[in-house]
């Protein structure tokens, strides 16, 4: 019988490295593809309403969310501006990462507060969209390239469309247009400046934060959100998108 060839650990170690650096750039190809399509496309869902869908079928409840894509030219500037206000005031200017804020948070966290978050709005369009919800480092590692890609591939005010159209309000709403008319009775194009800074307050915790009845908490983070919408310049401050 002919004797098999047997293959050299480093030639089977190569082999493996390139198969791996292989299925690598064929995943950020696809990757980039999807980031680059979404710059046109509307994406219909988002990984977080799809893991909110599952965990209510595992539990047995109804896996509905209310969701209602709103095109960016049907959403008020003063919405927009509330939650630039409320998220992340230096969308404009950073490209991705606000290295500032994170400063900020990690000198918080030394002289010991505690660990906040630093995210803007393109890490949290991101998450939303592609990962999960959580702290998980490998979370984290995942959101720096995407976010990348997203500041690389759209431009500041199509991001500002897709996190508006995905952002959690409530436990299962997700979305201004949803939001709008599930608390407001109304589509977000007839939302007041009130309502926009009602909508916003939320936005870091809606599992607890309520938009209906909203808590000292969150009546005093509404009236800081329409001053810093007023510090920012009203909404002659997106033109800067």
């Amino acid at each position: 019988m002919p004797r098999r060839r047997r293959v050299k650990p480093r030639r089977a170690m190569r082999r493996l490295l390139l198969s791996a650096l292989a299925a690598l750039l064929l995943a950020v190809f696809i990757v980039a593809g999807l980031v680059g399509a979404l710059r046109w496309v509307d994406p219909p869902t988002s990984s977080v309403m799809v893991q909110h869908r599952l965990a209510k079928w595992r539990a047995g409840e109804s896996p509905r969310v209310h969701h209602e894509w709103v095109p960016w030219a049907q959403i008020p500037k003063t919405v927009a501006l509330a939650v630039i206000a409320a998220e992340d005031q230096r969308f404009p200017d950073h490209h991705g990462f606000d290295l500032r804020q994170m400063r900020r948070a990690w000198d918080d966290y030394r002289t010991g507060g505690r660990l906040r978050g630093a995210s803007t709005l393109s890490q949290q369009v991101a998450k939303n969209l592609f990962l999960w919800h959580g702290r998980s480092p490998l979370r984290k590692v995942l959101e720096i390239p995407l976010t990348i890609l997203i500041e690389g591939f759209w431009p500041k005010q199509r991001i500002l469309e897709v996190y508006l159209n995905i952002a959690q309000f409530s436990p299962d709403t997700y979305g201004v247009g949803a939001a709008s008319w599930r608390y407001f009775s109304r589509p977000v194009a007839a939302v007041s400046s009130g309502q926009a800074a009602r909508l916003a307050a939320v936005l870091p915790n809606p599992e607890r934060y309520s938009i209906l009845d909203p808590s000292p908490y969150v009546q005093r983070r509404i009236a800081w959100i329409r001053e810093q919408m007023d510090r920012l310049g009203g909404v002659a401050y997106l033109e800067r998108l």
